[in-house]
Parts: structure tokens; C-alpha cells; sequence
């Protein structure tokens, strides 16, 4: 009775940090991979025209990037809501479940 809400909740974080993890080393990932290439880009610069054309880049990159970063904001925050729920649910039926054990003992 004592263990199964425990492991219930126990297998609810583990499966948040897991994806939590997962979704911060995709993001990381994805960071860096966008750096690197900006930095390769800007190895390729050899006169005024290049400058030109990878300060227009970076100017695409910023912007793709503060959208990137707006959705990728949204999909931690949509994770931490459905841990919340879930975690409320796990509570709500551990209470309900104690209460009918309570009721059972009394009688």
C-alpha cells in the first residue's frame, strides 16, 4: 500500500528527467551545431562581398534562432505542465486510494 505511490511517483520523475535530458542535450545539440557553422562561415570570408553576405547569415541565424529558442522555451514549459498534472493525478488517486483502505480498516 506504502510502496506503490512511491513507485508510481518514482517512475513519473524518472520519465521527466528523462525526457527533460533528452530534450536539453536536442537543444544543446542544436546550439552548437548552428555556432559551428557560423564559424565556418566566417572562415569563408575573404573579401568585402563575403563580409557582406555573412553579416546578411548571421542576421537570418539570429532571428531563426530567437524563434528556435521560443519554441524550444515552449516545449519545456509544456513538459513541466505535464509532469505537474500527472504528478497532481498520482496524488489525487494515492489519497483516494488511502482513503478507501482507511474506510475498509474502520469497518
Amino acid at each position: 500500500m506504502f510502496f506503490a505511490p512511491l513507485r508510481a511517483f518514482s517512475a513519473l520523475s524518472l520519465d521527466y528527467s528523462e525526457k527533460l535530458v533528452s530534450a536539453q542535450m536536442d537543444l544543446t545539440k542544436s546550439y552548437v551545431d548552428t555556432s559551428m557553422a557560423q564559424a565556418r562561415s566566417m572562415l569563408e570570408i575573404k573579401d568585402s562581398e563575403g563580409l557582406k553576405n555573412f553579416v546578411k547569415e548571421q542576421q537570418e541565424t539570429v532571428k531563426s534562432l530567437g524563434e528556435k529558442l521560443q519554441n524550444d522555451t515552449q516545449k519545456v514549459v509544456e513538459l513541466n505542465q505535464e509532469y505537474a498534472k500527472k504528478g497532481q493525478e498520482l496524488a489525487e488517486n494515492n489519497a483516494k486510494s488511502a482513503s478507501e483502505a482507511m474506510q475498509k480498516v474502520a469497518k
